[in-house]
C-alpha cells in the first residue's frame, strides 16, 4: 500500500496490523479514547492536530514498523517443519478459550497469564511460535515477548486458517462475525 497524508487512518489500520501499535509507542496516538482518532481521519489530518508531526516522518515511521512486522512472521510451512525440532518451539494460541476449545492446532498451548509467567521465567532463547486466527492480532503479543527479552518470538503467518488451508485440512475453518 501507498501512504499518502490523504491516506485514511483505517485504509492505514486494515493494511497495516501492527500501525495502532507503532503510532502509540512513537506518538502517543491511537492507544486510548483520548488520544484516538476516526478511521475515515485523514493521516494528515492526524498529524496537524497532534502538534503538526511533518506527515513524511510519520508515513517512514509506520513503513519501517511494516518491515519490522514482517520480519516476525513464519510460514506455516515452517512451523510445521519446525515442530519436529529437539526441542520443539512452544506453539502459543492467542486467540479467546472459546475459539481454541472449538478447534486447536495439535500440541499448540492455550496462553494464559499463569502460563506467559512461566514462559518469562524461564530460557530467553526458548523459541516461541504464536498463531491466531489470520495471524494480524498475534503481533501486538509476539511485540509483547519480545519486549520482556523472549528474543526468538515469532508469528505464524495467516494463523489457524492458513494452517487449516495448507497443512490440516482436515481442521474445521470458521469466521468470526461481529454484531453491530
Amino acid at each position: 500500500m501507498n501512504i499518502t497524508p490523504e491516506t485514511s487512518m483505517g485504509e492505514i489500520l486494515a493494511a497495516y496490523p501492527g500501525a495502532r501499535r507503532a503510532l502509540f509507542a512513537r506518538y502517543h496516538l491511537g492507544g486510548c479514547q483520548s488520544c484516538g482518532f476516526p478511521a475515515e481521519e485523514s493521516l494528515a489530518s492526524l498529524c496537524a492536530r497532534n502538534g503538526d508531526i511533518p506527515p513524511q516522518e510519520m508515513i517512514e515511521h509506520l513503513q519501517a514498523a511494516q518491515e519490522h512486522d514482517l520480519s516476525l512472521l513464519i510460514p506455516v510451512q515452517e512451523v510445521k517443519s519446525s515442530l519436529s525440532n529437539n526441542p520443539p518451539p512452544v506453539l502459543l494460541d492467542c486467540r479467546t478459550h472459546e475459539e481454541h476449545e472449538a478447534v486447536a492446532i495439535e500440541g499448540s498451548q492455550f496462553l494464559t497469564q499463569d502460563l506467559q509467567q512461566q514462559l518469562f521465567a524461564a530460557n530467553p532463547d526458548q523459541e516461541i511460535i504464536l498463531y491466531d486466527h489470520l495471524g494480524k492480532n498475534a503481533l501486538d503479543t509476539c511485540a509483547w515477548f519480545l519486549g520482556h527479552g523472549m528474543k526468538n518470538t515469532r508469528v505464524m503467518l495467516g494463523g489457524i486458517d492458513a494452517w487449516s488451508r495448507e497443512i490440516n485440512p482436515t481442521l474445521p475453518r470458521y469466521q468470526i462475525e461481529i454484531e453491530s
